[in-house]
C-alpha cells in the first residue's frame, strides 16, 4: 500500500550460514531427486531465523515452487491449521491445474484445511476424522510434487495449535514419495518445559528422517560484517565490541543497537531488553504509536481496512501514521499488500505488553465491534475466531459466550477437535458469568452435534452445561485429549447425581468406557456394566441400542459366547425399533462374527457380507471400514485366507483413498496374517511391518510386531522373535487383556521357550492359559497355542528333565482339546493334529494316526502346515519301515516335498529337522517323488488343487501369468499367487523347472491333433 520503503536497520548482506544454507541446500537436492525431506529450523528470537529461510526460499524458487505458511499468535484462540492453510493456498495459486487433480474427490475433506476449496463436508464425525484429514493432506502433497518440486515452509511454530503441531507430527512420520521439502521453524527460547511443542521436538528428534537446524548467534566477525551492510560502511572496531558484547551476537539486536548508534539514541539507553525493543517505537511521532498499539494487539497480521475501523483516524492521517512506522521499521506491509504486521514479533509483543490492563481490553472491544459492524473488514475462513478471541480479551462474558460456542462449531468441521475442546471449557467458564436471558437464547442444535436424550427437541430447548459436556467429552475423544474428556465425564455424572436422567448418565458411562480404555486404565466393563444397569428396564432408545451394542463387542472381544450373541441379537432389535441405522449395522457386523464363532460360519458370513454391502451403499464409510476389517478375518478364522486376502486388499485401498487409518492399519494386520497361512512370508512380513508403523494405533502395531515374531520363530531367529515378541507386549499393555491378544503372545511365548529348551517356562505358559480358560469362540487362537504345546511335550518325551509333571500336563491339554470348537475343515484338521501330537508325547502315533491329518491339510490352503504333518507322516513311516521299500518310498516324497517348502520359505527349523530325519534314515531326498511318478494321479500326490492344476497346464505350454489371466478369467496377480504356490508344492526354482518336472511326469498328456477336415 505504502510502495517500497527505504530501510537502514537490515542488512543488504546475508552474513554467515553457510553450514545451514549447505543443510538446506542438500536436503532440496534429495527432495528433487524423489527423497521427501523434512527440517526443523530453530533458533532464539531474533537470530535469524527468517532471514536465513528467505534466503533459501529465494534461491529455492528457481528449481522448485515455494509455498510459506505462518503460524499466527492469535492461534492460542482459534484458527487452527492456519500455516497449513495459507500454505496450501499458495500452492494451489502457483500450480492450480496440478492442485486440482491431485485434490480430485476429496475436495469436501480437504476443504476443511483451504475453505476456498468450498463448503466442507457435513458428513458424521468419528474418531478417524482427524486421522483422515491427515492422510488426505499427505498424499495431497505427495501427489502436487510428484514430478513439480515443492518447499513446504510453515513459521513459527511456537505459536502453532495444537491441530497444527499434530498435522505437522504426521507428516513427517509418513512422507513416503513425491519430490517435497518441509521446512518448519521455532523459537526455541520460548519453548519452556511445559510449552505444547516440547513434546513433539522430542517426538521427531527420535525420527531418523528428521532433521533439525539449531541457528546460533553471531561471532563477532559476522556482527562486524552485518554492521557494515547496516551502515554501507567498515564500523568502528570500538563500536562492534561494544554491538557485539551487548547483543551476544544476536541479529536482531545488532539491528536494533546499530540503529540507535546511528541516530545519536545510544546515550541513557538501559540494558532492558523490553527498552531496547521500544525505543525505536517511542521515537514515532504520538499517531503513530498509537496505530502501533492498534496494531499490537490485533494480531500477528492486522489489515489495513480494520486498522482504519478501530483507529477511526482520517485516511490521511492514518496513512501519515502508517508511513511514519514503515519508514521506522517497525511494521511492514504484508505480501499480499492488504494489511501491516510488525517486522518482528519481539517489537510487537513488547508493544502489547506495554499496554495497559484496561486499554487492552478497550482495543479487542474496539476490534470486535468493528468485525461486527462489517464482517468484510477480515478474511472468511478467520472472521468466527478473531471474533471468539477479541471478545473474549474484551472481558465481554455476555458477547463472549456465543462468540466462542460459534468458534467452536467452526474448530469441529475443520476436525480440529483440540481447538473445539478447548473453545468448549471457555464457554464453561464464562457460562455463570453471562445473564439467564442470554443463555436461555442459545439452542444445542445451533453449537452441539452430541444430543445425549433428555426427552425435549434441541431445537426448542435452551442449551445446558451438560450439552456444552457432552460435546467436549466427544471432541476430546476425537482430538487425544482424554484425561480432559475423562475428567469433564466425571464432572457431569457428578451433576447428574443432583439431577437424576439414566439414559443422559449411561451416554456418559459409555463415554468414559471407551476414554478407559483408550488410557490404559482398564477393560471398560465396569463402565459398561454400570451403563447397562441404568437403561435396564427402560424403553427402547437409541442410547439403549447403543449400550447393548457395545456390550455385545466388547463380549465378542472378550468374553465371546451365548450372552455376547444374545446382547448383540437384542441390540440389532432394539436399533431397528428406534431408527438408529449405524448402530444397527454395528451391531449386525459383532452378530455376524459372532455366528461365525459360535459354529455357524455360512450364516454369519452372510450377514456380514450383507453389512459390507450395505455401508458402502449408504456412504457410511467408518462402518465399512470396520466391516471391510472384520468380514475378512471371520473368513480367515474358518480357514479362507485366500478368499480374505483379495477382500483385504480391496480394503486397504477403500481405507487408504477415504484416509481410515485405523480400519487400514488392521486390515494390514489380517492381510499379514493371511500371508503367513498361504506361505507368502516376505509379503506377510511386509504387511506386518505397514500395521507396525508408528502413526498406528497401539493394537495394530502389537498385531504387526507379533506376526513379525510368527515369521521370525518359524525361520529358528529366537532373538529377532523375543524383541518382535516384547514389542507386542508393549504396545497391548496390560489394563485390558483380550483373548485375540494374550493367547498368541502366550503361543509365541512357550514357542521360543520350547525352542530354547526351557520346559518348565513353556509348561507355565500353558497352564497360566488353560487356568484361563477357552470360552466358546475364541478356538482360533486356542487351536494353534494347543498344538504348540503338544508338539513341545512331544519334543521333549525323551528328556528326563520333562517327565515330571508331563502326565499332568498331557491330561490338562486332552480335556481342553475335547471342548473346543471343530465347526470348520480348519479346526478339524487341527483337532486331528494335535490329538496326534498328544499321542506322539505318549510314545503312541503311528503312520496310520498321521496319514488323515496330512490329508486335512491338502485339502486347505496352508503349504507350511502341510509341509510340518507331512514330515510327521514321514517320520512315522520311517518308524514302521522295518524293510518296507514302498514306506521308504513315500516317507522320501514326503521329506522332498516338506523341505522344498521349508527352503522356499526360509523355515530353518523345520529344513534342518527333514535333513536330520533323512540323514538318520539315510535317505537321498533330490531325486522326484516316485508316488507323483507312479501315482495315478500325479498333481493330486503333489497337493496341487484343480486351479493349481489347470494354471501348471498353461505354465507348461509356455503362457505368461498375463495370458494365464486371461485365459482363466482371473487377475494377474492371482496367476502369479497361484505360480508361486505351484513351484513351492513342485520344489523347483522356475516356471521351466516346473513344465519339465511336468512333462516326465505326464501331468498333460499332448491332446491328439484334430483330424483332416475334407478340402
Amino acid at each position: 500500500m505504502l510502495g517500497p520503503v527505504e530501510t537502514r536497520s537490515v542488512s543488504p548482506v546475508f552474513v554467515g550460514r553457510t553450514d545451514e544454507l549447505d543443510t538446506l541446500n542438500d536436503a532440496l537436492a534429495r527432495a528433487r531427486a524423489g527423497e521427501p525431506q523434512a527440517l526443523l529450523l530453530g533458533g532464539e528470537a531474533g537470530v535469524g531465523k527468517t532471514r536465513l529461510v528467505e534466503e533459501f526460499a529465494a534461491a529455492a524458487a528457481r528449481h522448485a515452487v515455494v509455498a510459506v505458511g505462518g503460524c499466527v499468535e492469535i492461534g492460542a484462540d482459534g484458527l487452527p491449521f492456519a500455516p497449513f492453510s495459507t500454505a496450501l493456498r499458495a500452492l494451489r495459486d502457483a500450480l492450480p491445474e496440478r492442485f486440482a487433480a491431485a485434490a480430485s474427490g476429496q475436495v469436501e475433506e480437504l476443504a476443511r484445511l483451504l475453505p476456498d476449496l468450498g463448503e466442507a463436508g457435513a458428513g458424521r464425525h468419528d474418531e478417524q476424522g482427524t486421522a483422515r484429514l491427515f492422510e488426505l493432506t499427505a498424499r495431497l502433497l505427495e501427489r502436487v510434487a510428484a514430478e513439480q518440486p515443492v518447499v513446504f515452509v510453515l513459521e513459527d511454530l511456537h505459536w502453532a495449535d495444537a491441530s497444527t503441531r499434530h498435522l505437522l507430527a504426521y507428516l513427517f512420520r509418513t512422507l513416503r514419495a513425491g519430490r517435497l521439502l518441509v521446512l518448519a521453524s521455532y523459537r526455541s527460547d520460548d519453548i519452556h518445559r511445559r510449552h505444547p511443542l516440547r513434546p513433539l521436538l522430542a517426538e521427531l528428534d527420535r525420527l531418523r528422517t528428521v532433521r533439525r537446524i539449531e541457528l546460533a548467534r553471531f561471532t563477532r566477525e559476522e556482527v562486524a560484517r552485518q554492521i557494515a551492510g547496516i551502515l554501507a560502511a567498515e564500523p568502528d572496531p570500538a563500536r562492534v565490541d561494544e554491538i557485539f558484547e551487548r547483543s551476544d551476537g544476536n541479529a536482531f539486536f545488532v539491528e536494533e543497537l546499530a540503529v540507535a548508534g546511528c541516530d545519536g539514541r545510544c546515550a541513557g539507553l538501559t540494558d532492558s531488553l523490553r527498552d531496547l525493543l521500544l525505543v525505536r517505537v517511542e521515537a514515532l511521532p504520538e499517531s503513530a504509536q498509537r496505530v502501533a498499539r492498534i496494531v499490537a494487539e490485533g494480531g500477528s497480521t492486522v489489515e489495513y481496512r480494520l486498522i482504519a475501523a478501530v483507529t477511526g483516524l482520517g485516511e490521511d492521517d492514518l496513512i501519515e501514521a502508517l508511513r511514519a512506522a514503515v519508514g521506522a521499521n517497525i511494521l511492514t506491509v504484508t505480501p499480499a499488500g492488504d494489511g501491516y504486521r510488525f517486522r518482528h514479533s519481539l517489537v510487537r509483543e513488547a508493544v502489547s505488553d506495554d499496554l495497559l490492563p484496561g486499554e487492552r481490553s478497550r482495543l479487542n472491544r474496539r476490534y470486535a465491534e468493528a468485525v461486527e459492524a462489517d464482517p468484510t473488514l477480515v478474511p472468511a475462513d478467520a472472521r468466527v475466531m478473531r471474533l471468539a478471541s477479541y471478545w473474549y480479551h474484551a472481558h465481554d462474558a455476555a458477547k463472549a459466550l456465543p462468540a466462542v460456542l460459534d468458534a467452536s462449531v467452526v474448530a469441529r468441521r475443520r476436525h480440529a477437535y483440540t481447538e473445539q475442546l478447548g473453545l468448549l471449557e471457555r464457554a464453561m467458564e464464562l457460562w455463570d458469568s453471562v445473564p439467564e436471558e442470554v443463555r436461555s437464547a442459545l439452542r444445542p442444535v445451533d453449537y452441539t452435534e452430541v444430543y445425549p436424550p433428555c426427552g425435549c427437541d434441541p431445537a426448542t430447548t435452551a442449551l445446558r452445561p451438560l450439552d456444552l459436556m457432552a460435546e467436549a467429552a466427544v471432541a476430546g475423544r476425537f482430538g487425544g485429549e482424554r484425561e480432559r474428556a475423562l475428567k469433564i465425564t466425571k464432572r457431569a455424572l457428578r451433576l447428574l447425581e443432583d439431577e437424576p436422567d439414566p439414559q443422559r448418565a449411561a451416554w456418559f458411562w459409555i463415554q468414559r468406557s471407551r476414554l478407559v480404555q483408550a488410557l490404559g486404565r482398564g477393560d471398560g466393563w465396569h463402565e459398561l456394566a454400570t451403563a447397562q444397569d441404568l437403561v435396564r428396564g427402560l424403553p427402547p432408545s437409541e442410547v439403549h441400542a447403543e449400550v447393548l451394542a457395545r456390550a455385545a463387542n466388547w463380549s465378542m472381544l472378550h468374553r465371546p459366547g451365548p450372552e455376547a450373541l444374545a446382547a448383540a441379537e437384542r441390540a440389532v432389535e432394539y436399533a431397528r425399533m428406534v431408527g438408529a441405522r449405524e448402530i444397527e449395522l454395528h451391531a449386525r457386523l459383532t452378530l455376524g462374527c459372532l455366528t461365525v464363532d459360535s459354529g455357524d460360519p455360512d450364516t454369519g458370513l452372510a450377514q456380514m457380507r450383507q453389512v459390507l454391502q450395505d455401508t458402502l451403499a449408504e456412504g457410511l464409510r467408518q462402518m465399512a471400514g470396520r466391516a471391510y476389517v472384520n468380514l475378512p478375518s471371520e473368513l480367515q478364522s474358518v480357514g479362507l485366507d485366500r478368499e480374505a486376502a483379495p477382500l483385504l486388499r480391496e480394503g486397504i485401498a477403500f481405507a487408504r483413498a477415504h484416509g481410515l487409518l485405523d480400519s487400514e492399519a488392521r486390515m494390514w494386520c489380517n492381510l499379514s496374517e493371511a500371508h503367513l497361512a498361504l506361505g507368502q512370508w516376505p509379503k506377510a512380513a511386509e504387511a506386518a511391518a505397514h500395521a507396525a508403523r508408528g502413526g498406528h494405533g497401539a493394537q495394530p502395531r502389537g498385531a504387526g510386531a507379533l506376526h513379525l515374531a510368527d515369521l521370525a520363530l518359524a525361520r529358528g531367529d529366537l532373538a529377532e522373535a523375543g524383541r518382535h515378541l516384547a514389542a507386542a507386549r508393549a504396545h497391548f499393555g496390560t489394563h485390558d487383556p483380550m483373548p485375540q491378544h494374550f493367547l498368541p503372545l502366550a503361543r509365541v511365548t512357550l514357542g521360543i521357550a520350547a525352542e530354547e529348551g526351557r520346559v518348565a517356562d513353556a509348561r507355565a505358559v500353558l497352564l497360566q492359559a488353560l487356568d484361563a480358560g477357552f470360552p466358546p469362540g475364541t478356538h482360533r487362537y486356542g487351536w494353534p497355542l494347543l498344538l504348540a504345546a503338544a508338539g513341545a511335550e512331544a519334543d521333549t518325551r525323551t528328556l528326563p528333565a520333562a517327565r515330571p509333571g508331563r502326565a499332568e500336563v498331557l491330561d490338562r491339554l486332552s480335556e481342553t482339546v475335547r471342548t473346543l470348537t471343530t465347526g470348520a475343515p480348519l479346526w478339524q484338521a487341527y483337532d486331528q493334529w494335535t490329538r496326534a501330537e498328544l499321542l506322539r508325547a505318549q510314545g503312541r502315533d503311528t503312520a496310520e494316526l498321521w496319514s488323515p491329518v496330512v490329508t486335512a491339510f491338502e485339502c486347505l490352503d496352508r503349504p507350511y502346515d502341510l509341509a510340518r504333518v507331512r514330515r510327521r507322516l514321514a517320520a512315522a513311516l520311517l518308524a514302521e519301515a522295518d524293510g518296507d521299500d514302498g514306506a521308504r518310498d513315500r516317507a522320501v516324497e514326503l521329506l522332498r516335498l516338506s523341505g522344498a517348502v521349508a527352503a522356499h520359505l526360509g523355515a530353518r527349523p523345520l529344513a534342518d529337522a527333514v535333513t536330520r530325519l533323512a540323514q538318520r534314515a539315510r535317505l537321498t531326498l533330490t531325486r522326484v517323488p516316485s508316488q507323483a511318478l507312479t501315482s495315478a494321479d500325479p498333481a493330486a500326490a503333489l497337493g496341487l488343487t484343480s486351479r493349481e492344476r489347470d494354471v501348471l497346464r498353461l505354465v507348461s505350454a509356455g503362457r505368461t501369468n498375463r495370458q494365464i489371466a486371461g485365459e482363466l478369467f482371473i487377475s494377474p496377480k492371482t496367476a502369479s499367487v497361484h505360480v508361486s504356490n505351484i513351484l513351492s508344492k513342485l520344489g523347483v526354482s522356475g516356471r521351466g523347472e516346473a513344465a519339465a518336472l511336468a512333462h516326465r511326469m505326464g501331468l498333460f498328456p499332448a491332446e491328439p491333433a484334430p483330424a483332416p477336415t475334407a478340402g
